[in-house]
Order: structure tokens, then sequence, then C-alpha cells
């Protein structure tokens, strides 16, 4: 029998569906290894009721409508919803990129979104390419006063770093971990050289080693259509999903030897660190349980 979601992983916050995909019917859901119901009241208002083992539903659980998403918890959240700043800007454009389910823990898709050292070898000619394969020294943090995971002054060569980009430049980049499975990206805005455009990966996790990732972006770029942005993010990450579904194991391994880290891995430590910090399990290999 799977192990059952631990506290530190209940009381968050998470998405489960984007607001424009939750029809009038009752549809089903999971969510950190629990079977759910989403479906709309008779006033178009979202409701999210746990499965229970005879069948029966139970009480509606708390949800959030925010940057396109339905949130719920199936814990008690310490603290409401993260700030996105951005995302309230009204020069941006607000781009929903559509669910991907991927077999993997949802901790895994965190650590490779946080990961530049592969971008020459899984996104080549998009993200990096060879020669330029150093990733320069960064800095990495846990901020105490948010109980966030930040890496600063990031930089990488990249020969096309966002659709509205026209040739190769090094882009500059800010990683933020907002909560154990959501994620956000600051990087250089090809149209804009004093903001920073912002990539967002909400992770649900299914089960241990199963998830569904919801990318989000709110940038700045007048020119592209939708889905040619769509197609642009969901293509980056399709090619993470092939490196993920293969990675051994799927679990995230929380013991300090299971892995070595190189110079460039130090975001994952220190959000390794974090983790076992909070007493997060869920998502990681049987003996961090």
């Amino acid at each position: 029998m799977a192990r059952p979601a631990e506290k530190a992983s209940l009381d968050n916050w998470y998405v489960i569906d984007a607001l424009a995909d939750i029809p009038a019917g009752t549809r089903p859901n999971r969510l950190l290894g629990r079977d759910l119901v989403v479906f709309r009241d008779g006033e178009s208002v979202p409701v999210v009721r746990e499965r229970l083992a005879d069948g029966s539903l139970g009480e509606p659980l708390p949800i959030r409508q925010r940057w396109g998403y339905l949130w719920t918890t199936l814990g008690t959240p310490p603290r409401e919803l993260f700030d996105i700043p951005e995302a309230d800007e009204p020069d941006r454009r607000h781009v929903v990129c559509g669910a991907v389910a991927v077999r993997a823990s949802g901790l895994r898709i965190i650590e490779n979104f946080l990961d530049m050292a592969h971008f020459p070898f899984v996104h080549t000619d998009i993200l990096g390419a060879e020669p330029h394969t150093e990733v320069h020294h960064y800095t990495t943090e846990i901020r105490r006063d948010v109980d966030e995971v930040w890496a600063t002054n990031c930089e990488f060569f990249q020969p096309q770093a966002a659709l509205s980009a026209q040739g190769g430049i090094m882009t500059q980049y800010m990683y933020r971990v907002a909560a154990p499975f959501q994620t956000l990206l600051y990087k250089t805005c090809p149209a804009a050289a004093n903001r920073w455009d912002v990539i967002c990966l909400f992770v649900q996790p299914l089960d241990h080693d199963r998830c569904r990732a919801h990318p989000v972006m709110f940038i700045v770029d007048d020119e592209s259509t939708l889905t040619s942005m769509i197609h642009f993010q969901q293509l980056i990450f399709l090619q993470d999903r092939i490196i993920l579904e293969n990675q051994r194991p799927r679990l995230l391994p929380l013991e300090p030897r299971a892995e070595i880290p190189t110079r460039a891995d130090i975001s994952s430590v220190a959000y390794r660190r974090w983790l076992k910090e909070k007493g997060v399990t869920f998502g990681t290999a049987e003996r961090a349980a």
C-alpha cells in the first residue's frame, strides 16, 4: 500500500485544473493519492469534493480561483497563496499552457525546472547549445522571512530564450520555489530590457510517482500569437518529460549520499534541504520517509 501523504504535503495549496477546463458535469480528479470529483454548482462556482473509500463524497474542500486555475487543499495551509505581482500588470500576456501528465515524482519536476545544466543537451538550439555548457556561479538561499527558496544571479547563453527573441542572448534568470510543488522563473524579457518575463510551473502530485504539470506564463510580448506561445512552451516541457520519465529512481532521494551534486546543483541542494526541514515526504524515496 502506498504511503499516505504526510501533513507537510497536505497543508499546501495545489492547482487541479485550469478554470476554463472545468465543465458543468462532474469530472474525476486526483491529488496526493486521493480521488476527487470536480464540478460547478448551480451558480457556476467550482466545487471540489473527495471521494471516500465507501464511494460517498466528503464535504466540499476549500478552493481558490487565481491566475486562471482552480486551487484546493486536503489539509490546513498555514497561509494564503503566494503573490505574483507581475500577474497583475495590465500589459502582460497571461498564457495558460495546458496540463502535461508525467510519470515521475512532482518533486523531480520542480528540481528539473531549477537545473540549467541540461539546457544545451535537452533543449538544444533553443535554451542552450554547445560549446556554451558552463553553468556560471550563482547564489542560492532559503529566505526564512517568506519560507521560499531563491536562486539569483543566474545566467546562461541561449540561442532562443523566448519565442520573441531574435538571435542568441546571455539570459539572466532568477528562480523562486514558493511551495514544495510550485516554482517560478524570472528571466530576461527580450521585449523590455528593464523587466522580467515570468514562467510558473504549478505541479499537481497525483501519486508519489505521477503528476500533472501546469505551466503558465506572464510575459511582455505583443507580437506572438497565443497558439505559438503555447506551442513553444509545450515543446520545452515535452523535451523535459522524456528525461524525467527515464530518471531512476522516479522518486526524489533526500538521503545526502543518494545522488552526488555538482557545483551547478546548489539550488537543488538547497531545495532538498528545505524539503527535509519542512518534513515533506510525498514523492520522495522510501528511505526519506
